[in-house]
């Protein structure tokens, strides 16, 4: 552990006199070494745009590019790099699909179902097309421990269902759904599956032919890339179907006077100088990623979620939102203190050089249905410690104490 955490500069910083404990790798991961030196390299030795010049820079930028889609391929198993697109993010992921796939194939009276527990990315995009189109949106209710069971799914999936879009894990719950058999469900019924895996992707392997998803979109700031950088995977033929939404040089094959057509895939979804600095970060951040291996950086922050939910439920007043088996949720706990608002919270975890989120998580529904406005959330990753965690309940108790003694 000691070795991956020289990787990352940044938490070698002290903040407000004290060693930094970074808790809020949902909402962005840290950048290792090896992240920010490919980035560096590609601006000061290859400089140049992709796929247009014949000359050395632009060949060698064009080679990393397209490596880096390679990379992204294999990681999450996809047949083709056909099927890989670059976008900047998996909310522009998202609503690729809706806009090109969701506009040609719902109509009206068709449902769109998606769960409670959605990311506002996964979820507006559907909620603006069911209203332009007149579809019904559903949602999988969630049982008390903020999972959904098969049965849930059974019963609200219909003949009518056209889409079920759902997190493959909860930005704020962090369960982790069972999406091989809810896609199963789905495709009996006729419905395509588009999986939002923005928490997944980072933290557990991925094998989108073994899942038989429809369309997967996440995104590599979260998984030691840059910002800026995301990736929509859709089965080819899915994709083939589908018209650009976005559109600009690059992704054409010709144009005249009254009339356009489109490079083949991928590139048809990708009008515009790209983000070339950023795929190439995003296919070192891969390479560091799988060295480690998905399955060690999974069972670690798994280990690190039990004692720290262990550790947190010591804390009288602590009340913690989820799933309570470790297996069953990815490497972050949502939570609340009685008679603390999380804002609050927040402020004296960062005194203390404590790093966590506070808000609703892009989650507003999700918060109507926890019955709060708010919560605190520590999420963990592959540089983080059991002393992190003693750092967080430590400083959990310094804000409780203090905010007792305040009011």
């Amino acid at each position: 552990m000691n070795e991956i955490r020289k990787q990352f500069p940044v938490l070698n910083q002290e903040v407000n006199g004290h060693p930094l404990v970074y808790l809020d790798s949902a909402a962005t991961s840290q950048k290792p070494v090896q992240v920010l030196e490919a980035v560096r390299n590609y601006y000061e030795l290859d400089n140049s745009n992709v796929h247009r010049g014949v000359h050395t820079l632009g060949n060698r930028a064009t080679d990393s590019y397209e490596g880096a889609r390679e990379k992204i391929r294999k990681f999450i198993n996809a047949k083709s790099t056909k099927e890989i697109i670059y976008t900047r993010g998996t909310t522009t992921s998202i609503n690729t699909v809706a806009g090109a796939y969701g506009r040609m194939n719902v109509n009206e009276g068709d449902e769109i179902v998606i769960s409670h527990m959605e990311h506002h990315s996964n979820l507006i995009p559907w909620q603006q097309l069911a209203k332009e189109k007149g579809a019904v949106l559903k949602y999988f209710e969630l049982e008390q421990d903020g999972t959904i069971t098969l049965e849930t799914v059974r019963n609200t999936i219909t003949d009518k269902t056209k889409i079920v879009a759902i997190t493959m894990a909860s930005n704020v719950l962090g369960t982790i759904n069972p999406i091989k058999e809810i896609t199963k469900i789905a495709h009996e019924a006729g419905a395509v599956i588009v999986v939002d895996a923005a928490q997944a992707a980072p933290h557990m392997p991925i094998d989108v032919q073994d899942l038989d998803c429809d369309f997967l979109a996440f995104s590599g700031h979260k998984m030691c890339g840059p910002t800026g950088t995301g990736v929509l995977y859709g089965k080819q033929a899915h994709l083939e179907s589908m018209e650009p939404i976005e559109f600009g040089g690059e992704m054409i094959d010709f144009v005249d006077l009254h009339d356009s057509t489109w490079k083949e895939l991928p590139w048809k979804f990708e009008g515009g100088t790209p983000n070339i600095a950023g795929a190439i970060g995003l296919g070192a951040a891969i390479d560091f990623l799988t060295e480690i291996g998905l399955e060690k950086i999974a069972e670690h922050e798994h280990n690190l979620v039990e004692y720290a939910l262990n550790e947190m439920d010591k804390i009288e007043g602590v009340s913690i939102y989820g799933p309570r088996d470790p297996q069953k949720r990815c490497g972050l706990i949502t939570f609340n203190i009685d008679g603390v608002h999380p804002h609050d919270l927040a402020t004296v975890l960062d005194m203390n050089g404590i790093a966590v989120r506070a808000g609703h998580h892009c989650a507003q529904p999700l918060m109507k249905w926890l019955q709060c406005t708010a919560t605190a959330r520590a999420s963990f990753y592959i540089y983080n410690t059991k002393e992190d965690v003693d750092r967080l309940v430590e400083g959990l108790r310094i804000a409780k104490e203090y905010f007792n003694d305040v009011f």
